[in-house]
């Protein structure tokens, strides 16, 4: 039974307007590069990749968090909603991508607890380490409680390094494996 489990990379929010847009990012530039050699690796080894995408309405500053944060990104059809580069080139026929208006994907928490396939693990990369990062680790915690979740800190960053070191304390906190920290 251990040779059939699937490792499931999920590749969170590597958009263009959090890495050359609206929401420009010096540590997100600094390792996307890194960031597009794993993933590629993964997915060359026969991981299962899932992307997820920030998605906002062209009304975004009216929404609750467009009143917190103010800057209008990842507007849905506008050129930062885009996967960024060589992340957008890793995308398969059979690798899903979830939108998400929010930091967390309630459709990605949705179809880990319906599909319950065997994840030896399941491992997260991506953008904002202390905000939709940690987000969608906690669902997919929630959503396989005994599936090891792994987030690769070398694979991920945030806008502020105290904030990003605090999420990948919480995320060993809740028992989330932190890697390459």
């Amino acid at each position: 039974m251990e040779n059939e489990k699937i490792i499931l990379d999920i590749v969170v929010d590597v958009q263009k307007d959090f890495i050359t847009g609206a929401l420009v990012n010096a540590e997100a530039q600094a390792n996307v590069a890194h960031l597009a050699e794993v993933a590629r690796a993964h997915a060359q080894a026969g991981h299962w990749m899932f992307f997820t995408k920030d998605t906002h309405p062209e009304e975004y500053l009216d929404t609750r968090e467009g009143r917190r944060l103010p800057v209008e990104h990842c507007i849905e059809g506008a050129p930062g909603h885009a996967l960024y580069g060589r992340i957008a080139e890793l995308i398969r026929p059979t690798d899903e991508v979830f939108e998400k208006p929010s930091f967390g994907s309630a459709d990605l928490f949705e179809w880990l607890r319906a599909a319950q396939p065997p994840f030896k693990s399941i491992e997260l990369v991506g953008l904002v380490s202390n905000i939709c990062v940690i987000s969608n680790a906690v669902l997919a915690k929630a959503a396989c409680p005994e599936v090891p979740v792994i987030v690769d800190a070398a694979c991920t960053a945030s806008f502020d390094d105290s904030l990003n070191e605090k999420a990948l304390d919480v995320l060993e906190g809740l028992q989330v494996q932190v890697t390459n920290r």
